[in-house]
């Protein structure tokens, strides 16, 4: 069975409330940077699927890295 500390727990909450907030300030200036980059003759429906994937790929790497940099935080200093 598998235990789970609360302590642990808390920390995994904060560390992906940090990866949301992260994500909110890192996603706008990749999305600017890739408009900026983005030429003015590629389809506009590439560019947005581009972004989509891009958007979830960063909120997925940040979520699993915060959050169990989180537990990892909470386990070690406070259980």
């Amino acid at each position: 069975m598998m235990n789970i500390s609360l302590a642990g727990l808390i920390g995994a909450i904060v560390g992906t409330v940090i990866a949301g907030v992260n994500y909110h300030l890192l996603i706008g200036a990749l999305e600017r940077a890739m408009r900026e980059r983005a030429v003015p003759a590629d389809d506009g429906e590439a560019l947005e699927r581009k972004l989509s994937l891009l958007r979830r790929l960063v909120l997925t790497v940040e979520l699993l890295f915060f959050a169990t940099l989180g537990y990892w935080i909470g386990m070690t200093f406070w259980d």
